[in-house]
Parts: structure tokens; sequence; C-alpha cells
């Protein structure tokens, strides 16, 4: 009935635009399109088997309660569905849109494994996560009782915010520092709109305002305000800057104009979603209208910026990768969503340069083979000797993802441990680090990782932060 209704608006709207007005006419289709998702919420999720063995729930690094929320949702019990979504998920509406379910819940689904197509876990909990935002369901954590210890949280992304919304709601006084103009880290500024659309990470980031958690923006800890000056404000500290240092490629040609960090050209792309004005889009340097596009590397920041050329009206986007489509780390749905959009894949093929003066003219293309195993057990691409040729590009995106930067040299102290990778030391249990009171959670602990291992590591911050401060409370006390 509701597809039904749905063509038939379409069709209506086609013939007859002069008769109603573009916000009546997005009114009735917001009408039919929540009924139309919840007819197919309610289909999907009356697939799930209730199997005793929920695969799904298991590789899921939240451990949601899939099965339970699922049943309710095909019983038409929506708060239910939601109250359980939301008790293990701090933002369940976010996870809903940018999980890889396709290599955690729905590609574990039992199933999906007996070959009869997955129940569409993600677009279900989307769903019904904005459908409790739609029905006023969705509170602030207002705490009940106020309490006068307070913890400072550097990194406003996904760790730090799970975790300033856990200890607020437990009436810790809650201030997270962070880089940027806008809370949300990657949320905000890495990942494209058509993925996350930037008033849904925007609602939660003015909720946890609401209930009493305060941000201070524009801060680069380090050079306006220091380490020791933030611990001293507070009695705990949780590091949660995420990774934001670019692997770069060292090849002739690469300082020429036109070869740009993937995180530049993301962000330039997410402010003008906001408005802003953006100097760098309009005199072209990150902008790909009407050009040739190479992207480097094959994780999801790379298909976010394929996918980001292709609507800014690039001529052609290209996406370069070492290895084959099977051995490639993003997630095999968002590349196929971007052949569907017309961007074209060039497996086995690695960088050696780049060609032309002051501006980049093309990339010089080495193209590889997959030899022998390496210790992980992925096979190790090998150049293939006398195959090189150029690839035309007027700019060329480098997403050879992220890594840590030197926050104990950037802070000014050296006591806080760290990996030989540069991640921060800390016990995977209580995420506590080698300074007293200081914790950290996120990618700046598991490198470049999934936004809901960090909403999963930021809660376990918190609950580690709360033992912490009532132990510190009962030795103030004696």
């Amino acid at each position: 009935m509701a597809t039904q209704k749905m063509l038939k608006f379409v069709t209506v709207g086609k013939q007859m635009p002069e008769k109603r007005d573009a916000s009546s006419r997005k009114q009735d289709f917001d009408e039919i399109y929540r009924e139309f998702a919840a007819q197919k919420a309610a289909e999907q999720s009356s697939r799930c088997s209730q199997c005793g063995v929920p695969y799904c729930q298991a590789h899921c690094p939240l451990h949601n309660n899939i099965p339970d929320w699922l049943r309710l949702t095909a019983e038409g019990r929506l708060q239910e569905a939601w109250e359980i979504s939301q008790a293990t998920n701090t933002f369940p509406e976010i996870c809903g849109r940018i999980c890889p379910q396709d290599r955690l819940c729905e590609g574990n689904c039992v199933i999906e494994q007996s070959g009869h197509g997955t129940v569409t876990i993600g677009a279900v909990e989307k769903y019904i996560t904005d459908t409790a935002w739609e029905e006023g369901w969705v509170k602030p954590g207002t705490p009940a009782i106020e309490r006068a210890e307070s913890v400072g949280i550097i990194g406003a992304g996904p760790g730090g915010l799970a975790a300033a919304d856990r200890l607020r709601r437990a009436g810790v006084q809650v201030t997270v520092y962070d880089r940027y103009d806008r809370a949300g880290g990657l949320l905000t500024y890495g990942i494209p709109g058509f993925k996350l659309e930037k008033p849904v990470v925007m609602r939660r980031i003015e909720q946890l305002e609401a209930a009493g958690v305060q941000f201070v923006l524009n801060c680069t800890v380090g050079e306006d305000l220091t380490f020791d000056a933030i611990r001293g404000r507070h009695d705990a500290v949780l590091i949660a800057t995420g990774v934001y240092k670019i692997r770069e490629i060292e090849a002739p040609g690469s300082g020429a104009a036109g070869i740009v960090r993937a995180l530049d050209y993301l962000t330039v792309s997410n402010k003008l979603s906001f408005g802003d004005e953006v100097e760098e889009f309009q005199n072209g340097t990150l902008n790909a209208e009407g050009k040739r596009v190479v992207v480097i590397g094959g994780g999801d920041t790379a298909m976010d910026c394929v996918r980001t050329a292709i609507r800014q009206g690039a001529t052609s986007v290209k996406c370069l990768y070492r290895r084959d489509r099977a051995n490639m780390p993003g997630s095999q749905r968002e590349v196929q969503n971007a052949e569907e959009e017309g961007v074209e894949f060039v497996w086995l093929s690695a960088p050696k340069g780049f060609s032309g003066g002051t501006a980049v003219e093309g990339v010089m293309v080495q193209k590889m083979r997959l030899g022998a195993p390496d210790s992980s057990g992925r096979q190790s691409p090998e150049v293939i000797e006398g195959a090189d040729y150029v690839e035309p590009a007027d700019l060329v995106v480098q997403a050879l993802g992220f890594e840590p930067e030197d926050l104990p040299k950037l802070w000014g102290v050296e006591e806080l441990s760290v990996t030989r990778w540069g991640t921060i030391k800390a016990d995977f249990r209580t995420h506590a680090t080698s300074l007293p009171g200081v914790y950290a959670a996120g990618d700046i602990v598991r490198g470049a990782s999934l936004v809901v291992w960090a909403i999963r590591d930021g809660r376990e911050a918190a609950d580690a932060i709360m033992d912490y401060l009532a132990q510190s409370g009962a030795v103030a006390a004696e």
C-alpha cells in the first residue's frame, strides 16, 4: 500500500507541480516515506529467526540486543524496541547509518548464512531511533543528582561524546575540549552528509549541551591550552582525540598542487553543507568540479572521497588500490554504491610518482600482483616490472589512512606512555593510561577503527572513571 501511494504521489507531483508548493509536496512525501519505512521495518524485523545463538549480537562491538528489538519492532512496539536499542548504544541512529553491517551484524545473520538474504538490521535500527526522535522519546540525560567531581574530555568525536553522555547522566560535571569549531569529530567533518546527515549529529550535540555538558571549541591542546592546565581543572581526564595524522605518499612530484589529503577534502565538503564559505573550495583547490579525479586508497575514507567527487561534478573518478577487490579493507557495500554512481576502480595498482610541473597532471602507476601471504596471512602485493603507465589527473586525493599524532611531544607530557605505533598505552579493561587519573579511548588507543568501537570504548572508559572517582572520594574522606 505504501509503495503504491509513493508511486502515485510521484506521478501526480510530476503532472501538476504548479498546484502544490514545495513545502506541501515535501510534507506529503515525508508522510508517505515514513509509512513506507515503517512497513519495510516491520517486514524485515519479522524475518528474524530468533535463533538460539544470535551471531548478529555476538559480532556487534556493543553487543546490542538485536533479536529482542527486532521482535518488538515486528510487533509494532517501537518505543520498547528503541529503549532496548539505546540501552547499549549511545548513538543508535548514527550506527544504523554508518556501521559496516555487512562485516558485523548483518554479515553474521543466520538467515544470511543460509542463503536467504540478511535481515537489514542497520536500516531497522535507524528507523526505530528516527521514530524515537520524532515522537519525543529521546530526552537529554539530565542527572537526578549533581556531583561535585568534574571530568575533562579531550576530543569531541564519538568516543568522547559517548563518555560525556554516560558521565553526565551520572551527575558528573563534564567539559569537552575540541580543535574544531563544531563538536562531533569525524562524525561532523570526516563522514559525508549523504551517509550521515549533519542535523542527525548536531541534535545529539544539542542534547548533550541541554544535559549540561560544556564544550570548549576551537581549542588545540598544547597551543591554546596546555594538557597540564586541563588536568589541573578536573578530577580525571579522558583522551579521545582520535587519529588525524594523514599518511602521505613520498614519491617524485608529491609536492605538486592538486595533490591533497583526504581529511582536508572531506572537511571542506562538510563545511559547505553547514553553509560555511570556504576559500579552498571557491578557488578550486578542494573542489572536484570539472576535474579528472584519482583517489588513492582502499578504505572507507577513500570511498567517501570518490563518492563526494562524483557529487561535486568531476568529469571522471578513479580509485587506485594496490590489492584486488576481495582484499579491500573498506565496506563492499560502499564499493558497490560507488560503482553504481560511476566510480571506476583500478585494482592492483599503486602510485610511484606524479607527472606535471607545479600542478599535477597525472599519477605514475605501477601494476601489481598478489604474492605470498604476509605474517597476518594477507597476500602481499608485488610490482609487475614493465607494466607502468600514467593515469591522467587534475586532482589527486590521498586516502591512505590515519596515524596518531605525537601527543607526548605536542602536549609536553613525555611521561604519557605510547606504543611503538604512537598510540597511547591504556589498559584494555579500564582504559587507564600511565598517568594517574588519565584515561584514553577510541582510535588514539586502537589506531584508526570504527565509530562503533569508539562508542564502546568511551562508555567503558566512563564507567572506569566513575570507579576511579568513587575510590578517590573514599580516600579523601578517610
